[in-house]
């Protein structure tokens, strides 16, 4: 029994994990648990929105596992007819409920990780929102932000998602903008010394001591070995000069083009370029990859690769979706076409406003103020209402 759940929910994840869902995530009704014995007249309510959180973290053992610099919410109206895809880019800087009351804000993109290691945070209250799965409360959170009660959550790690498409046969994007960046994060050299072992040994005391600012040691070390100070200031602020080999170049030119797994990855990651870098021009891009790798599900052949992604997926995907969601949302598969799709990303050139924490980092708080969330669901209400849902066929 728990080998056909793991199979059926591995249909499921692939499915809803790259926008396939954008035809199976909708229900006609919800259960409701009975009153004791009692019999209650009253009619259930249908349920007729639904709201799914699609994470998506880097793996690895380098630091910054599980931060989350993919946040989209899915949002469908099976009453409507409509499906929102959201974006949320990772500066967005929210609340986290503690125990003891103290303020304790973060970026949004550390909220998945910190709720998984609690003990790394006592004072964080994971309570608020429940405990029945391990992103409750970045549920939680995410509900806030959009006015969305968020229904369910998946989580993956970008290494699945490479051999994922790989598994597909590849994806194809149209590339609307020429873009490179030299910045690149090439894998598995994230820690990488590039050959300055020496220099960086010397250093390192200072790296991450703030009382080291001012330490006769510090001084000294430079005085002597003046060549330090600058590897010392780019190091932390612009490793890309003392650790070349931790980057590659990557380029795209514009046009439709076919790419594999890893090539789909630094299209839908690369945020360092000048013609189109960003946090919100990447979250464009990663909603064109989802887009183009539901296309790919749907197409001739999907079928007879099933098992080889179902291997894949259940290594690296996370999720709170049980049997009951699955056999009821399998049941809408077939209104596929009568849904209309928008997407929307979150940003500075819309509902958010750029600023700086007191501790300095780079924040994006709501137009209106800090954890003033009203005047975002406002917004993503807005955007949802101007869907125009298809028309109805004549007969």
């Amino acid at each position: 029994m728990k080998k056909i759940y793991l199979i059926i929910a591995g249909v499921f994840l692939s499915a809803i994990l790259f926008y396939a869902l954008k035809i199976g995530l909708f229900y006609n009704k919800i259960y409701t648990p009975k009153n004791g014995n009692q019999i209650n007249t009253t009619p259930i309510p249908v349920k007729t929105n639904f709201s799914f959180l699609l994470l998506g973290y880097a793996g690895g053992n380098h630091a910054g596992t599980y931060l989350t610099d993919t946040i989209i919410v899915m949002h469908f109206d099976t009453k409507k007819k409509k499906a929102l895809m959201i974006s949320l880019p990772r500066d967005i800087w929210v609340k986290l409920p503690t125990k003891s009351g103290d303020d304790f804000h973060s970026k949004i993109n550390t909220v998945y990780e910190t709720e998984l290691f609690p003990n790394d945070f006592p004072d964080l209250d994971t309570k608020i929102a429940g405990n029945k799965s391990d992103a409750e409360l970045t549920k939680y959170i995410l509900g806030e932000i959009t006015g969305f009660q968020i229904d369910n959550y998946i989580s993956i790690d970008f290494a699945s998602f490479t051999k994922s498409i790989d598994i597909l046969g590849g994806v194809d994007i149209n590339v609307t903008k020429a873009f490179e960046d030299e910045k690149y994060p090439a894998e598995g050299k994230e820690n990488d010394l590039c050959g300055k072992e020496e220099q960086f040994k010397q250093i390192e005391p200072y790296l991450n001591d703030l009382d080291a600012t001012k330490s006769a040691e510090k001084e000294k070390l430079l005085k002597e070995k003046p060549e330090l100070d600058e590897f010392l200031r780019n190091a932390t602020a612009s490793p890309e000069l003392v650790f070349p080999c931790r980057y590659e170049k990557i380029s795209f030119a514009k046009g439709t083009q076919h790419m594999d797994g890893s090539t789909a990855l630094k299209f839908a990651r690369s945020r360092q370029s000048p013609q189109d870098g960003g946090d919100f021009a990447r979250a464009r891009r990663q909603q064109q990859v989802i887009e183009a790798v539901r296309a790919r599900v749907f197409s001739v052949g999907f079928i007879s690769k099933i098992p080889s992604l179902l291997d894949e997926l259940d290594q690296y995907v996370k999720t709170d979706i049980g049997p009951e969601e699955i056999t009821r949302i399998s049941k809408e598969i077939p209104n596929a076409g009568d849904y209309i799709l928008s997407s929307l990303v979150l940003s500075d050139e819309n509902i958010l406003s750029a600023d700086r924490s007191t501790n300095g980092q780079f924040i994006l708080i709501p137009e209106t103020g800090e954890d003033d969330w009203e005047s975002v669901q406002k917004f993503i209400r807005n955007n949802l209402e101007i869907i125009t849902p298809p028309p109805i066929p004549k007969k």
